[in-house]
């Protein structure tokens, strides 16, 4: 079979990419799930599409490819170029081009004109294609439930023509900013085409997302509806996959590192639970949950114990508490603590002196949060003796590393 730069198989390309740019770190011989001959093609395929992101390099092992990507140099995501690369069929494309350009003219056309100017027009190519009644119509109730072509009727007669395109230079600016930092980014991007520079720099800017953006678009959609959906989730550990029937109640986004995850209420177990989107291979969209408002209105109840995704209902919520130096010159620290406490409270004792508490299902999630305040931490209880070991001991194997060590740099 020839090689084509276009994707046939968008999971495929996603499953890979993972591979190439989220781990990196593999020589050919390595991607053994599949054969070199596929291997190739899918290095060659992204080498068509983000060439200039594409190094190598030569260790003991061998020579792997890789593709290294800056998220801090330029305002736009490269990875969207590869929603842009799905395949298509000769007919396909070729519809697609006649019906827009036909139905751009002033007055609307019937159905049967439209076949009759469709076959006329074909009928002089070198192979002429001959389009049916059904395809047709199936092509362009798919245009108008998209917003590219609009329907009247008269009587019994439906007559077809071109939505007005609307004019997005004013709003230019916004629709950069939302293809990058939104979920679905990659609407805003396909609306602006690369029309504009991007006036956006960003200092933590999370591009992976780009490959979820089909499941994602499946998820919303059916959370807009309240609808149940089957997801197919890939496990990492096991490296097998499992189906699951769940009703999908919200899409969380991590600001500390840009993974998204599903927040959804599995009838099996009886119980809401996270999923992540990156490992979320298939959605099939089912039917209405009769009870789609009441397990969201539990979740929302659930938040102000949450301080990730973990969201046991059954867990009894525990007490986090820490006091922290704030020095001269420091107050953007204290300001930090109140943009990033999330369900917890921030307390203000004196000019040095903050206090911070909450009250959470799991305290395990915040311990790396915290530790990004190490030096300044004065004191430090958690009503879950065991998370606040294991921070603890990280904090010391930490001092250990810098060789800060002694008593004295002990927290309380």
């Amino acid at each position: 079979m020839p090689f084509s730069e276009l994707v046939k198989n968008f999971e495929k390309m996603r499953s890979y990419m993972r591979e190439f740019y989220v781990y990196g770190f593999r020589i050919r011989e390595e991607f053994d799930s599949k054969s070199g001959r596929t291997y190739d093609n899918e290095r060659r395929r992204l080498e068509c599409v983000l060439g200039e992101y594409t190094s190598s390099a030569r260790d003991s092992r061998g020579k792997n490819v890789y593709l290294s990507i800056d998220s801090r140099n330029g305002g736009r995501n490269p990875l969207y170029r590869l929603l842009r690369t799905a395949s298509f069929t000769d007919r396909d494309i070729t519809l697609h081009f006649l019906l827009m350009d036909m139905l751009d003219e002033k007055a609307p056309l019937t159905l049967s004109e439209i076949l009759e100017r469709l076959n006329s027009y074909t009928a002089v190519f070198s192979e002429p294609m001959i389009f049916d009644d059904s395809g047709v119509r199936k092509k362009l109730a798919e245009y108008e439930e998209l917003g590219l072509i609009r329907s009247e009727k008269r009587g019994r007669v439906v007559r077809y023509f071109r939505s007005d395109n609307p004019d997005m230079s004013d709003h230019s600016d916004v629709l950069d900013l939302f293809s990058e930092i939104a979920p679905c980014g990659v609407l805003g991007s396909f609306m602006i085409d690369g029309r504009v520079r991007s006036v956006f720099e960003f200092k933590h800017h999370y591009i992976s997302h780009a490959l979820d953006s089909e499941i994602l678009c499946g998820l919303l959609c059916a959370v807009s509806e309240k609808r149940s959906v089957t997801i197919t989730v890939h496990s990492v550990k096991k490296n097998r996959t499992a189906r699951w029937e769940v009703v999908p109640l919200k899409i969380f986004s991590s600001v500390q590192s840009g993974r998204q995850w599903l927040m959804a209420y599995s009838p099996v177990v009886h119980e809401i639970r996270s999923y992540r989107v990156d490992l979320i291979t298939d959605v099939r969209i089912g039917e209405i949950s009769p009870r789609f408002d009441e397990l969201r209105e539990t979740l929302t109840g659930m938040q102000q114990n949450m301080w990730g995704v973990a969201c046991n209902k059954k867990a009894r919520p525990q007490q986090v508490e820490f006091l922290i130096h704030i020095g001269e010159n420091e107050e953007h620290i204290y300001r930090r603590l109140l943009r990033e406490k999330r369900c917890g409270t921030v307390e203000r004792i004196d000019k040095h002196t903050a206090r911070f508490y909450a009250e959470l299902v799991d305290s395990s999630e915040i311990r790396s949060w915290i530790r990004t305040f190490t030096g300044r931490l004065i004191q430090l209880d958690f009503k879950d003796r065991t998370a606040e070991n294991l921070l603890r001991s990280d904090m010391k194997k930490m001092y250990e590393i810098y060789g800060i060590g002694g008593d004295e740099n002990a927290v309380p």
